[in-house]
C-alpha cells in the first residue's frame, strides 16, 4: 500500500510538472480579433496558477480560478496589426508554460452558421465565377472552419482542432470553404479596408433546434429535449454506427457480385450494347433499389480527339460511377454535387466513344436533374460555365439503358445525432463564446419547411440564448431569407415540373415568412433576401457571391449604420372600395406585377393583377371585403417586384388594417 502511494505521488507531481496554459482552438497564429470591443482571452491552466497576457507592449494578469479556468477581456482596440499575442502561466512552485500567436490581426470578425447553402463550397461555384476566384489573393481575409461534432451531455469547452486555421483568402485555402464566407470576407475587406475574419460553423440538413441550447427549449418544447436524452447513450451510437457501416459495407458487396454490368463489362467501349432501351433524360425514372446502367455514345472528330476535356453531368439522383472508354472519370456518393468530371489527356479517341453512367440506388427513384448543363467542354475556359465554354459537345437526351443488379433496401438505423436539438449548440457553438464577434449570418431553414409554424419561435430563442451565451443583447444577426426552390423536387419527381400558378400555402414561403417578421421585429437584426438568386431544381443555387453582397448590405446598415435599402418591405395596408393599396418602404420599379393573392372571410387566396406607383401597390380586389393579401406566396415563385435599387421585394403576407412595420 505504501508503494502505491508513492507511485501515485510521483505520478500526480509529474502531471503538475507537466501542466501548460492552454488556449481554446479559436485562438491560433493568424487569427483575427474584433476591432472596437474589448477582446476576451481565456483558457485553462492549473488551478490558482497565474496567467499573463502581453499584448502590443502591455500586460494583462489575472489568476485560474479553483477549476482551473481564467479570462483576461483586453481594452478595446483600433483596427491593425499584424501583432504577437503572448500568454504566459506561472504555478505556484515556479514552473511555467508559454504559449506565442503571431501574425494577429485587428479587425472584424463574422460568425457564419446554419446548414449546407453555408457549406457550399468555392469549388462548387468556381465555374460562377472563375476569374475571380482565381485571383483570389488577400492577407487580410482570414478564413477559420469550425469542424463538425455533436454532444447530448451538455456544453463543451472547446471545438475540435480544425484543418483551416485562420488561412489568409487564397484559391487553395478557399477551394473547399464556405463560398459565401469567402465573398462576404473579400467584400468587406475591400469596403471597410481593415482585416476581416470568417469564422464558418455549419452542418448540412441541420434543423434550427439543434443550434438552441436546452435552457431555451425546456420551458416551451420540453419533448424535444427530451428527444435528445433519449439518446444520450455513447455505447449505443457507437454500436449503431458500426452496424450501419457493416450493413452498408454487405449492401454494397452483394450489389456487385450479382451485377451483370461488372461480369460482362457494361462500360467497355466495344461492348455490344445494340440490344438496350432507349429513354430520354427528361422523363426517366428508374424505380428499382440495386442499380442500373445507361450508355450514350459520342463521336469525336480528329481536333478534339486526345483532347483533356470535362464532362458535365448535370446533377443527379442518387449516386453515381461514370465512365468514359471504360476508364472511370467520376463518382459522386449523393445527390447534391454537380457532375464535373475531367477526361484527362488521351482518353477520347477520333471517332466513336461511349460514356457510361452505373447508378446506384438505395432509396427514391434514380432520376437526371432538368435545366441543368449536360455537354462535354474542351478548351481553355472548359471549367467556366458563367458564361458556357465556347468549345463544347451537347450531350444527346437519350441515353440506352439496362438493367444491373436489383437489392432488398438497405436496413439502416441511424441515428443523426446532429439533427437532435440542442447538440450542436452544445458541441460547436458554445464553445465559440465569448470571441468577440461583429455580427452573426444565419443561413438555414430548408430543414425546417416540413412544420415551418414554430420556426419563428425556435428563431427568436436561438438568437436570444446566442447574445446570452455572449452577454450581448445588440449582437447583430443577417438572417437569410430562404431562396426560391421547387420543394415538390424530391425523390419521386424525376420529370421536370411546371411552376406553380395557383394559390397553395407553401410551407417554404410560411418559413420565409417567420424570417421576415423576426427580422423585422429585432431592432438588432437584419434579413437578405435572396428570393430571385435560387434555382427551382437545386437546393443549393450557385449564386454565392450576389448572396454574400446582400448579406454585406445588411451588415453596412445594421453594423455600420450606412443608410443602404435593403429589399423593398410593405409598411402597411387599406382598403377602400374595390382597391386595395400596400404602402412600402422605398419606391419601386413601376409597371404591372404578378404574384398578388387576395383572399375573403373564407380564407380561400385567389390571384389578382397590380399596379405599381412610387412606393404604392394598387390591387382592384374581387373580393368585396379583402382580409389578407400576399405576394409571391409559392415555393419557387415568380418575382416581378423589384425596388428602384434592383432588389427583389420580400414575399409576405398581410392583414389588413396592419401596421406591419415597426417603424
Amino acid at each position: 500500500m505504501k508503494r502505491f502511494i508513492i507511485i501515485l505521488t510521483a505520478c500526480i507531481a509529474a502531471v503538475v510538472a507537466d501542466a501548460k496554459v492552454q488556449l481554446p482552438q479559436l485562438f491560433q497564429s493568424g487569427m483575427v480579433l474584433q476591432r472596437n470591443k474589448p477582446i476576451p482571452v481565456w483558457g485553462k491552466a492549473d488551478p490558482q496558477e497565474q496567467i499573463i497576457v502581453t499584448f502590443r507592449k502591455k500586460s494583462y494578469t489575472t489568476t485560474a480560478d479553483a477549476n482551473g479556468h481564467w479570462r483576461i477581456d483586453l481594452p478595446q482596440q483600433k483596427a491593425g496589426g499584424p501583432y504577437v499575442l503572448k500568454v504566459d502561466g506561472q504555478g505556484a512552485k515556479g514552473e511555467g508554460s508559454s504559449i506565442e500567436l503571431t501574425n494577429v490581426l485587428i479587425g472584424d470578425v463574422w460568425l457564419l452558421s446554419g446548414q449546407s447553402n453555408i457549406d457550399v463550397t468555392i469549388e462548387r461555384v468556381y465555374p460562377q465565377y472563375t476569374d475571380e476566384i482565381d485571383h483570389f489573393d488577400n492577407n487580410n481575409v482570414r478564413l477559420f472552419r469550425v469542424q463538425n461534432e455533436t454532444d447530448t451531455h451538455g456544453p463543451k469547452d472547446d471545438i475540435r482542432p480544425t484543418s483551416i486555421n485562420w488561412k489568409p483568402l487564397t484559391k487553395q485555402n478557399a477551394w473547399l470553404f464556405s463560398a459565401v464566407g469567402s465573398f462576404l470576407g473579400k467584400r468587406m475587406q475591400e469596403k471597410t479596408s481593415v482585416a476581416q475574419g470568417i469564422i464558418v460553423n455549419s452542418w448540412g440538413g441541420t434543423p434550427i433546434e439543434a443550434w438552441i441550447s436546452a435552457d431555451s427549449l425546456q420551458r416551451d418544447y420540453p419533448l424535444l429535449v427530451g428527444k435528445t436524452r433519449l439518446y444520450d447513450n455513447p455505447e449505443f451510437l457507437k454500436a449503431q454506427a458500426q452496424a450501419n457501416g457493416l450493413a452498408d459495407r454487405r449492401w454494397n458487396e452483394l450489389l456487385d457480385q450479382q451485377d451483370p454490368g461488372i461480369t460482362q463489362h457494361f462500360t467497355a467501349l466495344d461492348y455490344d450494347d445494340s440490344s438496350w432501351q432507349t429513354i430520354n433524360q427528361d422523363n426517366w425514372g428508374w424505380r428499382g433499389t440495386g442499380s442500373t446502367w445507361l450508355r450514350q455514345h459520342i463521336h469525336i472528330d480528329k481536333e478534339h480527339a486526345g483532347q483533356t476535356a470535362r464532362l458535365l453531368l448535370g446533377t443527379l439522383f442518387d449516386a453515381d460511377i461514370t465512365y468514359v472508354n471504360g476508364q472511370q472519370v467520376g463518382r459522386t456518393y449523393y445527390q447534391y454535387p454537380p457532375r464535373r468530371y475531367d477526361i484527362p489527356e488521351g482518353f477520347l479517341r477520333e471517332g466513336d466513344n461511349v460514356i457510361t453512367i452505373r447508378f446506384i440506388n438505395k432509396y427514391g427513384t434514380v432520376h437526371f436533374i432538368p435545366e441543368k448543363p449536360y455537354m462535354l467542354c474542351f478548351g481553355a475556359d472548359r471549367q467556366s460555365q458563367n458564361p458556357m465554354p465556347k468549345d463544347a459537345i451537347a450531350l444527346s437526351h437519350e441515353w440506352l439503358q439496362h438493367d444491373g443488379a436489383s437489392m432488398p433496401s438497405c436496413p439502416s438505423g441511424d441515428v443523426s445525432m446532429q439533427n437532435m436539438p440542442t447538440t450542436l449548440y452544445n458541441a460547436v457553438l458554445h464553445p465559440l463564446a465569448p470571441y468577440a464577434l461583429s455580427g452573426v449570418v444565419w443561413y438555414q431553414g430548408e430543414s425546417n419547411t416540413g412544420n415551418p409554424a414554430p420556426y419563428a419561435d425556435y428563431l427568436r430563442k436561438m438568437m436570444g440564448c446566442w447574445r446570452s451565451l455572449w452577454q450581448e443583447p445588440t449582437l447583430p444577426f443577417c438572417i437569410v431569407q430562404l431562396a426560391n426552390h421547387d420543394g415538390r423536387q424530391q425523390t419521386g419527381f424525376p420529370q421536370p415540373l411546371t411552376p406553380q400558378m395557383e394559390p397553395v400555402n407553401s410551407g417554404w414561403a410560411r418559413l420565409r415568412e417567420a424570417q421576415r417578421t423576426v427580422a423585422q421585429s429585432d431592432p438588432y437584426a437584419e434579413m437578405a433576401c435572396l428570393i430571385d438568386l435560387g434555382e427551382p431544381v437545386d437546393i443549393h443555387p450557385l449564386r454565392k457571391k450576389e448572396a454574400a453582397e446582400r448579406i454585406a448590405l445588411c451588415f453596412e446598415r445594421l453594423v455600420f449604420g450606412k443608410k443602404v435599402l435593403l429589399s423593398p418591405q410593405p409598411l402597411s395596408i387599406s382598403h377602400q372600395s374595390s382597391a386595395v393599396t400596400i404602402t412600402f418602404d422605398q419606391p419601386l420599379q413601376a409597371g404591372e406585377v404578378s404574384g398578388f393573392e387576395v383572399a375573403g372571410s373564407d380564407g380561400r387566396f385567389m390571384n389578382v393583377k397590380a399596379t405599381v406607383k412610387d412606393d404604392v401597390v394598387t390591387i382592384l380586389s374581387p373580393v368585396d371585403h379583402p382580409i389578407k393579401v400576399r405576394y409571391a406566396w409559392k415555393d419557387s415563385p415568380q418575382v416581378t417586384l423589384y425596388g428602384l435599387n434592383s432588389l427583389p421585394a420580400s414575399p409576405f403576407e398581410i392583414s389588413l388594417s396592419a401596421a406591419v412595420h415597426p417603424w
